[in-house]
């Protein structure tokens, strides 16, 4: 279709804005695009997924795919999952920008990067692959090597420098943050310009870049997939002084492509288990790495994997843990019919408040905890009080009042959820002490309970129940605000008002009124991206609690109901 002059144009990708800026791919069969190595095109960006994309061009047009990536796939500005590339079209993938376009192949243009062939004149060099237990014995046993005191005070200097790393890593608890320190530890104490560690995702084995790092201004880190690779597969701790020049790496390998001269890496082992890499380079270099240096990035590499391992251990508790609370919650709404989805908007609403009262992460994650757990106690209440389609008799709702008290019940006997216990039996209580269950006012109630108790009475009010329909979110507000002082209390009531105002509450409504980008699911409030393409109305799943979900479009608003 594109034909000129009678040849067939070659179709080319190029990264015009991100990590590998400049990069050019041919576009022949199907090529890949993601953070994990094993990519045709790999990006060294943490907003582009480890499996992002693919491009499959057959007969003469040439298609792109979203692989279910966090940040999506777009096009021009739009969002797309399958979506028939044209010459100019700019693709942006999390942060990096790639355009697509055609060329005559005569030009070369558009090359892939294995056609692309760099003279040099220098001869391959031998390069130092050892074990990991071997490195790691001749950093240990230093002093059969000393030989003068300034080789005694440098083993010194080295063996403090490793001591004090790990006394910094060894203390951080959260993956990103601790990543980043080590890359700190590394580039503080080796001569390398670029630092990269990569991780080996548990169910593919896949590698992935996730932390990168560059002393050097506005350089872009490309890693070498062909060096990482032969220290991840031989378990081999690796040092080249002339990488482009080495005879394992051959001309069109990508050591080659990004002028890297000089490169270490050094598989992170832990037990028997390989996780992942840590790699540096220094570009222009030829010999800018020492024995000792691949002494000292072994190492620091060892402590940085108990590390990572004990990071990943917390987070899977974490998740079993969260997975836990999730269960229970579910038990709640298949009970509760009406007020399915309530529990997780009640939660999101009072993390945005949280965000905006200043809290710390911790205290927030206890939110985002004790918001899924705060209507627990409905367990207890009886079905046909919980399935009652009209208004509560008083004898009814006093069966009701019951179910801060019973949730509390049900958390005081568990080590972890003890904390908890606040967001759920306090929620009902109002500051001029008109609540329940116990008639607490002001200040004597737990702050846990003074947010639920604005997020909730929100969430209620801009919901449809069988006895009301939902309120606007304007005319909501102003309810919440004339309660200020009364029921609620007045801090809590401002931060919500804050947050509203700032739009940081649009995702969560029931009533899921959103741009033409995106809805949110009226089960779990997961924000769902919509397909550009298809017709209306259309039912689809929900990736996160998989309900049928049915979604309507009326001029550029979307509307969303549930199904089953």
């Amino acid at each position: 279709m594109y034909q000129t002059g009678g040849i067939m144009p070659v179709p080319y990708i190029m990264v015009v804005n991100g990590p590998g800026s400049g990069r050019r791919l041919t576009l022949t069969g199907e090529i890949s695009i993601g953070r994990g190595l094993d990519n045709d095109l790999c990006i060294s960006d943490q907003s582009v997924s480890r499996r992002h994309a693919i491009i499959r061009n057959t007969e003469g047009q040439s298609v792109i795919y979203d692989l279910g990536a966090a940040n999506g796939v777009f096009v021009n500005g739009q969002p797309v999952e399958e979506y028939r590339l044209r010459p100019g079209d700019e693709i942006r993938l999390g942060k990096t920008v790639i355009r697509f376009d055609e060329s005559s192949p005569e030009v070369g243009v558009g090359r892939s990067a294995s056609e692309v062939i760099v003279e040099s004149d220098s001869s391959p060099t031998i390069i130092t692959a050892s074990s990991v237990q071997d490195i790691s014995s001749a950093f240990l046993n230093v002093s059969d090597m000393i030989q003068n005191p300034e080789e005694l005070v440098r083993a010194r200097n080295r063996l403090a420098a490793v001591y004090k790393s790990n006394q910094v890593i060894s203390r951080e608890r959260n993956l990103e943050r601790l990543l980043a320190q080590i890359g700190d530890q590394v580039l503080s104490l080796i001569p390398a310009h670029n630092c990269a560690i990569l991780l080996k995702d548990e169910r593919t084995g896949t590698l992935y870049t996730e932390y990168a790092r560059s002393v050097l201004d506005d350089s872009d880190i490309v890693i070498s997939s062909t060096i990482v690779k032969q220290a991840v597969e031989n378990a081999e701790a690796i040092i080249t002084r002339d990488a482009a020049g080495d005879a394992r790496f051959g001309a069109a390998e990508s050591v080659v492509l990004q002028n890297i001269n000089s490169a270490m890496c050094a598989p992170l082992w832990y037990l028997d288990e390989v996780l992942g890499a840590i790699y540096v380079d220094a570009r222009g270099l030829v010999d800018a790495f020492k024995r000792e240096d691949l002494e000292l990035l072994v190492a620091l590499s060892a402590p940085a994997a108990i590390s990572i391992k004990n990071v990943s251990y917390m987070n899977q508790l974490d998740r079993l843990y969260r997975d836990t609370l999730v269960v229970l919650t579910n038990a709640v709404e298949l009970r509760d019919h009406y007020t399915a989805g309530h529990i997780w908007r009640v939660t999101n609403f009072a993390v945005e408040m949280a965000r905006e009262l200043g809290w710390d992460e911790d205290r927030i994650k206890l939110v985002e905890m004790g918001g899924v757990l705060h209507d627990i106690g409905k367990i207890s209440v009886d079905n046909a009080i919980l399935s009652k389609s009209g208004m509560l008799t008083s004898e009814e709702f006093e069966k009701v009042k019951l179910h801060p008290e019973r949730g509390a019940w049900l958390m005081k006997d568990s080590l972890f959820l003890k904390p908890l216990i606040p967001f759920c039996l306090y929620h009902h209580e109002h500051f001029d002490g008109t609540g329940y269950p116990f008639g607490l006012d002001g200040m004597n109630i737990p702050t846990e309970g003074r947010l639920i108790a604005v997020a909730d009475a929100f969430d209620a009010l801009t919901s449809h129940r069988p006895y009301h329909e939902a309120l606007p979110t304007d005319e909501a507000i102003n309810r919440i605000v004339a309660a200020r002082g009364t029921h609620f209390d007045p801090e809590c009531v401002d931060a919500l008002v804050r947050c509203y105002q700032a739009g940081r509450l649009d995702y969560i409504f029931q009533n899921y009124m959103k741009n033409k980008e995106s809805i949110v699911c009226p089960f779990c409030s997961t924000f769902v991206r919509i397909p550009d393409q298809g017709d209306f109305p259309r039912a689809f799943e929900c990736p996160v609690c998989h309900r049928k979900i049915l979604l309507r479009r009326d001029g550029e608003t979307y509307s969303a109901e549930l199904i089953t």
